[in-house]
């Protein structure tokens, strides 16, 4: 990933991104870039294409994907088109987590959609609470 001419401060794209100067010091130690930080005087400098970067890695971060499996993918980014097969099959791993869980997340919804469902019609009958009554779980959500 080639750099851009834009030079922004450590400060700057913390500002920018979200992440605390810390954590942006701590990605550069763990590996996390795909291309390594400019020191330009002594200070950090940042181009375009590393808060690109730092983007994709957060929405990694965000969806589950633990920091050794990012410091893998930036490895496997520095080494080159030589790796994108594997860049491909932790991709690919990764999405098939990703999808499990917002699988998962959608029963839970189910769940408490069913849930609030409920109350509402309790409220609106005669306002008296259901909670954990036999009539409130269907024989799936006894099970479970």
């Amino acid at each position: 990933m080639p750099r851009t001419s834009a030079s922004l401060s450590i400060g700057q794209v913390a500002e920018r991104t979200g992440l605390s100067v810390h954590t942006l010091r701590f990605y550069e130690k763990e590996g996390l870039f795909a291309n390594p930080v400019r020191r330009v005087g002594g200070h950090r400098v940042y181009g375009e294409s590393d808060l690109e970067w730092l983007y994709l890695c957060t929405r990694l971060r965000a969806s589950g994907m633990p920091l050794p499996a990012i410091r893998e993918y930036a490895a496997l980014v520095r080494e080159g088109k030589v790796t994108v097969q594997a860049r491909l099959a932790l991709l690919r791993s990764h999405q098939e987590r990703v999808t499990a869980q917002i699988e998962e997340l959608q029963r839970c919804l189910a769940l408490v959609s069913r849930k609030v469902a409920l109350y509402e019609e309790q409220l609106a009958d005669d306002g008296s609470d259901p909670l954990w009554t036999g009539s409130c779980l269907s024989e799936h959500e006894r099970q479970v």
